[in-house]
């Protein structure tokens, strides 16, 4: 029986999953987003008994696509992959939403990669504009949902 827990974490905490899922075979300093330690930045971890499985941070960042003034970025969602497609990820997102809707910030976005539109899609968030590359990384859109403050 898997025992789910989902708590606010010290971004150092990121660093084996965000390697595993997002910078295989790079080096662990790539791990580092700008950002990480402001204090406006909110991280979490999903749990499975003790055992970190999942990760996502919340930055105050605001992209100048959207006309709306608080802004949050999603950066760094990333569920280790003996556990994806198994509703991890969903659970995490949820509750990060939850964290969004306790604030005063009207809108998240952030850069999805090609193939995981469909999940943020079935989760209520919206492309907007043509796909782009991130260099050593791939394909990735512009995504974002949008709150009721």
């Amino acid at each position: 029986m898997n025992k789910i827990t989902i708590n606010k974490i010290n971004y150092l905490d990121t660093f084996p999953v965000r390697s595993a899922v997002l910078r295989q075979g790079k080096p662990i300093e790539t791990c580092f987003f700008l950002g990480d330690d402001a204090v406006g930045t909110t991280h979490f971890g999903l749990y499975n008994e003790n055992n970190i499985i999942g990760v996502a941070s919340v930055f105050t960042s605001n992209n100048e696509n959207f006309d709306i003034k608080n802004q949050f970025q999603l950066r760094g969602m990333a569920i280790l992959e003996e556990y994806q497609s198994t509703g991890f990820g969903k659970l995490l997102i949820e509750k990060i939403f939850n964290f969004i809707e306790s604030t005063q910030v009207e809108l998240l976005w952030f850069n999805a990669r090609e193939s995981a539109v469909p999940f943020y899609e079935k989760l209520g968030c919206t492309k907007k504009g043509a796909s782009f590359e991130i260099p050593e990384i791939g394909t990735h859109f512009l995504m974002y949902k949008c709150f009721d403050v």
